[in-house]
Parts: C-alpha cells; structure tokens; sequence
C-alpha cells in the first residue's frame, strides 16, 4: 500500500476520516456516541480516504472536496477528479429529476481554472459522472450537486452509457434489495477513444481525458459500524475498464481486485477497514451475480 491510513473523529455525530502517510496504523474503530451505537451514515470518507487528501490550496494535486453528497480528491492540473467516495442507501433514492445542470464548481479555491459544462463540447467524450446522478434522486438539491463538473471525467460514450450504466443500475437493485453500498470511483492514465477517436487532453489542455476507469464497491447488509463490519465474507466489487468506445457491454468481464487497482494508481483503498479483512477482501476478484 502507498498511503497510511489514519483514523481522527472530529466528532461522533460526524465520524469523519483523515488519512496521511504511507504506512498504515493500528485500526481504530469508528468512536460510540453516549448511550451506545457508533454511527457512520452518510460520511462519504467511511471506507477512507485513498490519497490522504486535504484541503489544503498547496496541495492542488491531491485537493479534498466534501460535499454533503460525495467527496472527492480533485487534481487541478488534470480537471477531474482522483477519486471520488460516497454512500448509496434507500434514504438517497427518492423521485427527484435528473437536472441536467452541468456547471463549474466554484468552490474550488480562488484563482484555479473552473472546468465549464460546456469545456467538453464536440469533443467525442462524455460528461461521465462519478458519482451517478441517479444515486442522488432524494432532492433536487442532491441532483443537481452530481452536475458539478470536478464530479465529470471525459468518459468515452459508450463506457458511460453503456457499460458503466449496467453496473451503477446494479448497483441500486443491491440497495433496493436491502444493502448499503460504499463506492470509491476513479480514472488514471492519459488519453480515451471517444466517438472522434484517441484523445488525451481537452479544453486546450486543462483537462486531461483518463485511459482506465475503476470503481471499487463494498456491498454491505443496512447496518452500522460500518467499516468495522467489513469481513472476508462481504461482497466487494472492483472493476476497471478502458475508457474506450469498442469495450464490451458486460461489465462483469472487467472485474479485477482492489490489490490490482492500487497497484495501478498508488492509492490505499479500503484504508479504515480492519487489516485482517482488508488484506482479505482487496485481494480477492468478485465472482457474483452481475443483475
């Protein structure tokens, strides 16, 4: 592993973690509120944070956004995100619309280039969501924050709409079928085949287009403690595919271990799950269902 994990409540009610280094402490489990059941829900970082990012403007490589529907490492001299981490339960699926309201995000510090909704037009590529918009249909509010555009990467149409469409619809049958899931997506390496061919940058430059995209999706029974819950049993899901138009529909032939895609990116995912299953789970390839 590249990073160490390193695990500090701000608060019980929050239970937010912070990640530094590179070699990975002791475990320390997710603190108890008075009155007994530590709490997790909806602390996008639960399963930890995969850079040790920080929001920290002398850091623009590896900078920590959190919003209340994600959060995410965001490189600004790429355009796209590192990575980015949320939780899909039943209370986050609702009947709000898809919004549509792609825009730059300005809350990335002051002076650094705004990506626009429109800086991947008549490009080939996509303005592929990490975070799904149809995980985040409990408001209109939620929607609309998956259309900020340090949310996009130029994903290649069909891997969006196709391929990377499946497994997010999977993805909630597994929620409505009475899971929580935790999600980490991300993309590396440099240059995709869009509808127009091998491109490697766009937006003159600004914003990099990935060569490889990956998820990696802990399947958890409703519960609490949740990164404590984590054993050799659960279900973990690790996909990474070519960010080009003429991959397969399957997504399942795709799958790969967390341990492949950490070597691939120099992130330690799964960083506040107890060692033993850490080790346990990221090597393992998901051999399951896939609709």
């Amino acid at each position: 592993m590249t990073y160490r994990a390193q695990t500090v409540a701000s608060c019980w009610l929050a239970a937010s973690l912070l990640l530094t280094g590179c070699i990975k402490e002791p475990y320390d489990p997710a603190p108890t509120p008075p009155g007994g059941t530590a709490i997790d829900d909806d602390n996008m970082m639960t399963m930890g944070n995969p850079s040790g990012a920080t929001a920290d403007v002398g850091q623009p490589t590896n900078y920590l956004l959190v919003k209340p529907q994600y959060a995410l490492s965001y490189h600004r001299d790429r355009g796209i995100p590192n990575w980015v981490s949320w939780r899909i339960a039943a209370s986050w699926l609702g009947s709000a619309d898809r919004q549509d309201d792609f825009r730059a995000d300005n809350t990335l510090p002051a002076g650094w280039y705004q990506v626009q909704g429109s800086s991947y037009s008549g490009s080939g590529f996509d303005r592929g969501h990490n975070c799904p918009s149809a995980d985040r249909t409990s408001s209109v509010a939620d929607n609309s924050a998956t259309f900020l555009m340090t949310n996009m990467i130029p994903q290649a149409p069909n891997n969006n709409q196709q391929t990377w469409a499946d497994l997010e619809n999977y993805c909630r049958t597994l929620v409505r079928a009475g899971n929580e899931l935790y999600v980490i997506m991300g993309s590396y390496g440099k240059g995709g085949t869009g509808s127009n061919g091998l491109v490697t940058t766009l937006d003159n430059g600004r914003v990099t287009v990935p060569k490889r995209v990956w998820k990696v999706i802990v399947v958890l029974p409703v519960g609490n403690n949740d990164a404590a819950r984590v054993s050799a049993s659960t279900r973990l899901i690790a996909v990474d595919t070519p960010n080009d138009n003429g991959l397969s529909r399957a997504w399942g032939q795709y799958r790969t271990s967390v341990d492949a895609i950490e070597a691939a990116t120099g992130l330690d995912l799964l960083s506040a799950v107890p060692p033993a299953a850490q080790a346990a789970v990221e090597a393992k390839v998901d051999a399951g269902p896939v609709n």
